[in-house]
């Protein structure tokens, strides 16, 4: 297909200016391809991102946020073998230096080298450039093949399930029949108490304030819900576990309150997942942790290939994300799409921009 020399981008000229003009598409350099954008989700980050900025972000002006996408690879850089033009593709946001001690490891989300493009890094959307336009350079260290099975709108959501299966591989897992209790009825606990389903639970419960998320979460395969608004929910997870408390405790809310109140809810030699984004400090019981032998982890985006690891699972429809999509947007319609997002409004859940 020809490619234009510029492209439709939303592109953040100053802390809460978001605004959609004309960009040049971008150059490849070494071992990049370029994508025509399929679509692109709404994040829980972006809206930090658009308001304070990243450290390290691209200056204002220059900078395109959006990190979960799909796309077309219409390009390829000359030493590019590893995709072929028009393949489908779902793009990891994190791309290691591929040269420090923890890129070596696999531990690429946590480069020793976040925000130095002269090292190799890449973090789409945050300290690199990311999808809210037309056209996105992805290194193909970042690139999965999309089945065709799976829409881009779908494709979109495979940066969470990535970051949620991370989160249970840190965490050792899910065991058969074991209790895993989820807090937080976004996106990332939604996803996260349909995989403990699949990878195993013999009962998920699920916690949170609002009845509509909730009923999302039992079509998706939550055992229990629980509203936090109705029920007081230590008291009803020691009922449903004879007094012991869960095997596994999934903290996805980002919030104070629920992290502290994990440690009441998982039973001694438990394990605590603590996957949310927290801004504020959070009081946890140390002693607590020790005497009861808790395990306590935390997953770092979509660490270790998960990303990868979810397609199949998606295709085989052991992980439907579809529930999620609650709205869809034009890039020129994208600070309309960022208010229904933030305000919720009418149950928004994964807003997708399709450009």
């Amino acid at each position: 297909m020809a490619i234009p020399k510029t492209m439709k981008a939303a592109v953040l000229f100053g802390y809460g200016d978001l605004r959609v003009t004309q960009k040049p598409v971008p150059v490849l350099g070494e071992g990049e391809a370029l994508l025509k954008v399929g679509s692109v989700a709404i994040c829980g980050s972006d809206p930090a991102i658009i308001a304070k900025g990243w450290p390290g972000h691209p200056p204002l002006g220059e900078f395109i946020p959006g990190h979960e996408f799909t796309g077309t690879v219409v390009a390829v850089a000359p030493d590019v073998t590893e995709v072929k033009l028009g393949e489908r593709v779902t793009v990891e946001p994190h791309k290691g230096c591929g040269r420090c001690v923890n890129c070596l490891r696999g531990l690429y989300t946590t480069c020793l080298n976040y925000g130095k493009p002269e090292k190799g890094h890449r973090h789409y959307g945050f300290s690199s450039n990311g999808a809210y336009a037309e056209y996105a350079a992805c290194h193909v260290n970042t690139l999965h093949r999309l089945p065709e099975a799976i829409s881009f709108e779908e494709g979109a959501l495979l940066t969470t399930a990535g970051t949620v299966l991370y989160g249970y591989e840190r965490v050792g897992g899910v065991r058969p029949g074991e209790t895993v209790v989820v807090t937080g009825p976004g996106a990332l606990g939604l996803i996260s108490a349909q995989a403990a389903k699949t990878l195993g639970a013999g009962r998920v419960i699920l916690t949170g304030t609002r009845e509509d998320r909730l009923a999302v979460g039992r079509r998706m395969g939550a055992d229990i819900t629980l509203n936090a608004r109705e029920t007081n929910v230590r008291d009803a997870i020691m009922e449903l576990t004879d007094g012991i408390g869960a095997d596994l405790v999934v903290e996805c809310t980002g919030q104070a309150g629920p992290a502290a109140e994990a440690l009441d809810l998982v039973r001694k030699s438990g394990r605590i997942s603590y996957n949310g984004i927290y801004h504020e400090p959070v009081t946890l019981q140390l002693n607590k942790i020790v005497q009861w032998n808790l395990l306590i982890t935390g997953p770092k985006a979509e660490g270790m290939w998960n990303t990868e690891r979810a397609i199949p699972l998606m295709v085989g429809g052991r992980l439907d994300l579809k529930p999620l999509i609650t709205h869809r947007f034009r890039l020129d319609e994208i600070n309309l799409a960022f208010e229904t997002f933030t305000g919720r409004a009418g149950g928004a859940i994964k807003v997708i921009v399709n450009p």
